[in-house]
């Protein structure tokens, strides 16, 4: 019967990290961390369908909402009650506005290497919404 290894078995020393893996993983954190900080910028502020809300029909909603909740049922108030969390998020979403330039060319800077590391198109980039004047500016092209 073969002898199973517990835990205590010791393997071989760890070697430890090259200083130049540690950049590597370092350099790939900061260039997900810019890539994720600008599709997420992208994403909301993508415009929407229907009519745009203002922060004036927001808090009227609000209003009618305060005023609904007494006479509500228990579903009804659960719904109010999650509409106006969403609604005063929504609201405070508004008053921050996001630097996109900054974001941007950030982007643009770390696009490329990016790109080639993970293996992502020019398509895939077009598909999720970045534009393709910034693609250019990154250095991708079609061809890649």
């Amino acid at each position: 019967m073969p002898q199973q290894k517990n835990a205590s078995t010791k393997r071989g020393p760890k070697s430890p990290m090259s200083d130049e893996h540690k950049a590597a993983l370092a350099a790939g954190r900061t260039e997900s961390r810019v890539v994720k900080n600008y599709l997420d910028a992208l994403e909301s502020n993508r415009p929407k369908r229907g009519r745009k809300r203002t922060p004036d029909s927001i808090k009227r909603r609000l209003t009618d909402i305060e005023a609904s909740l007494p006479d509500a049922d228990p579903l009804s108030r659960l719904n109010l009650v999650q509409e106006r969390m969403d609604l005063q998020q929504e609201l405070e979403a508004m008053g921050t506005k996001v630097d996109m330039g900054s974001l941007e060319d950030d982007f643009v800077k770390v696009a490329s290497s990016y790109s080639a590391r993970r293996g992502i198109s020019y398509a895939a980039w077009r598909e999720i919404g970045v534009d393709a004047s910034v693609l250019k500016k990154a250095g991708l092209t079609r061809a890649m």
